[in-house]
C-alpha cells in the first residue's frame, strides 16, 4: 500500500515553500509568468477574462438575487467579534442581531444611532456599558 505524504505550505523570506514530512523544504514554482502577463494591454487582460469559462460575469438575474451584507455585520467583521462577543459587549440581544445580520428586521432609528457610535468609538462604548 502506498503510504500518504503530508505536505504544508509557508511563506519563508518571502517565498512560498512546501514543508515534507521529514521536514525539508523545497521551493514552490510558479506557474504564472509575470513579465508576460505585464506585458498584456488591459483590453487583452480583459479579453482573455470574458474567455475564462470559470470566470464569467453575473447577468442582472445574478444579481438581483445576490444580498448585500448586512451594515451590522460589516461592523462585527471590522471589530473581528463573533455574534456573541458583539451582542454581549453592547448589550444586544443575540436574536436582535441575528434577525439584523440575516436581513429579517431592520434596525430601528435608535438602534442605527447606537451602531454609529459603536463604530466611531467601540472601546468607550463597551466601556460604557460594562460600568
Amino acid at each position: 500500500m502506498k503510504q500518504k505524504r503530508m505536505v504544508r505550505v509557508e511563506k519563508r523570506a518571502g517565498k512560498y515553500v512546501q514543508v515534507l514530512p521529514d521536514g525539508t523544504t523545497r521551493q514552490l514554482k510558479s506557474r504564472t509568468d509575470w513579465a508576460k502577463f505585464d506585458a498584456l494591454t488591459d483590453e487583452e487582460v480583459r479579453k482573455a477574462a470574458r474567455a475564462d469559462p470559470d470566470a464569467q460575469p453575473l447577468t442582472k438575474k445574478e444579481l438581483a438575487k445576490m444580498r448585500r451584507v448586512s451594515p451590522v455585520k460589516r461592523l462585527r467583521w471590522k471589530l473581528g467579534l463573533s455574534q456573541s462577543e458583539f451582542a454581549e459587549r453592547y448589550g444586544i440581544p443575540i436574536g436582535t442581531l441575528r434577525d439584523w445580520e440575516q436581513h429579517r428586521h431592520e434596525p430601528d432609528q435608535t438602534a442605527l444611532s447606537y451602531l454609529k457610535v459603536i463604530e466611531d468609538d467601540p472601546k468607550r462604548v463597551a466601556r460604557a456599558v460594562a460600568a
